[in-house]
């Protein structure tokens, strides 16, 4: 990581046409490296900082455009709530511009998120590595590519309607669907283990007691399910009990990325 962030700066430094060393303290509230999005919001916090710091004045796209350089998911943690990431394509400056996120209104819906923590720790292959081994060797991966095309539309229209159980099918389908798709990898990349299955099994159990809630991963074995608030307290007591030893909380929608002055902090 400490590498990223140098190469990160010095990328910054040379838009700026800067030089000046920087020192970056850098705290998470996630375990880093767990699959928790701790590079996201980490690039994403670092790009808004940087860029003030070295005197660009940029605006939230060319932010995201800036934050997708040193973690693609960072890219959309310049905007609170709901945020689409363009792929884009191509490479260097033509990559830049046609890489970047955007924010998606939906001012009705706001969902618990309840986290089932059952590694806290570092995973043994990074959400960059194992992705790069599944595209270039998992047979699956183009198809799964193609669908989640497809589950993006569908999920947009989802969130339009503040439809809780249409947009948790189809965020469970794709996670779901990327892990089958990284164990199809060769070698194959596994970030579930036990306690996470246990996790995937308490989910099916309360849709089947008539609760709404949804699974959904990153690349690593810790779980977040989607639910109705009201339902928060329960949801969090049944992936306690069926993974002893794990750490669970509650999230809710987040704010955009801000810059905080010294009096603030």
């Amino acid at each position: 990581m400490g590498q990223r962030v140098v190469a990160f700066l010095d990328l910054v430094r040379q838009l700026a046409g800067r030089t000046e060393p920087a020192t970056v303290d850098t705290r998470n509230a996630v375990p880093t490296g767990a699959g928790l999005a701790s590079s996201a919001s980490g690039f994403a916090a670092l790009a808004l900082a940087a860029a003030a710091a070295y005197g660009l004045d940029l605006d939230p796209t060319a932010l995201s455009r800036l934050a997708r350089r040193g973690s693609v998911s960072a890219a959309r943690s310049i905007f609170g709530d709901f945020a689409i990431c363009h792929a884009g394509g191509g490479t260097g400056a033509e990559a830049d511009l046609a890489s970047y996120a955007e924010p998606v209104p939906v001012p009705d819906f706001d969902p618990a998120l309840v986290i089932a923590v059952v590694n806290a720790g570092p995973k043994a292959v990074s959400s960059r590595g194992g992705m790069r081994r599944t595209v270039e060797t998992s047979p699956l991966y183009a198809a799964w590519a193609t669908s989640s095309k497809a589950d993006l539309t569908e999920m947009r229209a989802a969130l339009a309607r503040s439809d809780l159980d249409a947009v948790g099918e189809i965020a469970e389908r794709n996670a779901l669907g990327m892990h089958a798709t990284m164990l199809a990898a060769r070698p194959a990349v596994r970030y579930m283990s036990p306690p996470t299955v246990a996790v995937l099994d308490a989910v099916l159990r309360l849709r089947a007691d008539g609760v709404p809630a949804y699974a959904t991963m990153d690349a690593g074995p810790n779980v977040k399910v989607l639910c109705h608030p009201a339902d928060a307290e329960r949801v969090a007591a049944t992936l306690g009990a069926a993974a002893p030893g794990s750490s669970v909380v509650t999230a809710r929608r987040g704010p955009a990325a801000r810059l905080w002055t010294e009096a603030e902090r």
